[in-house]
């Protein structure tokens, strides 16, 4: 917890702690002054309202709190996974490039075309010619037997994608049924 919340959350025990102490005060001064009834009723009915909320304010205190805390765990399991998939989807274009038998040089394109980087970008990164990226991404094309950076990316992106309705097979039909 914040210290910023813990000090508000010690304020506010305060202030409850203070009003309960006045109110009560109040209502035993009223009993020995011989107030009517009602007067110490009322006080005591105002008294217990005011507990209740509280009460109230104290338990959705708590209920955002602990909202918070599961809000706080699911984005770290979500960071994590997204990690995971992050180190996964890399071993496996790393995989990929190896399967082409790319040099060190056309992986280091390969992958920096797949991060959407122009052949300028990449001359500039790697400290070479743009006429040398050039030749090393048309290797690359080659050997993984694409046109280009569009289909390059798609070969990795393809499997990710939720099918659209056309590629997938209709309800009912032979293939969702064999």
């Amino acid at each position: 917890m914040s210290p910023t919340r813990s000090r508000l959350g010690l304020l506010a025990i305060g202030f409850a702690l203070v009003s309960a102490i006045l109110v009560g005060r109040d209502i035993v001064e009223d009993v020995a002054l011989h107030m009517p009834a009602f007067h110490v009723i009322e006080d005591l009915v105002l008294a217990a309202v005011w507990l209740g909320g509280v009460g109230l304010f104290a338990l959705n205190i708590e209920r955002l709190r602990r909202s918070s805390v599961r809000l706080s765990e699911d984005l770290s399991a979500t960071r994590t996974n997204l990690e995971t998939f992050r180190r996964g989807i890399g071993d496996e274009i790393e995989q990929q490039l190896e399967v082409w038998s790319l040099t060190p040089s056309e992986k280091q394109v390969a992958q920096l075309l797949l991060k959407g980087l122009g052949h300028r970008e990449i001359a500039e990164i790697r400290d070479t010619s743009e006429k040398t990226v050039r030749q090393q991404a048309a290797r690359v094309y080659q050997k993984a037997q694409v046109s280009g950076r569009a289909e390059l990316s798609a070969f990795f992106l393809e499997d990710l994608l939720v099918p659209t309705r056309r590629e997938r097979p209709a309800q009912g039909s032979a293939a969702t049924s064999a």
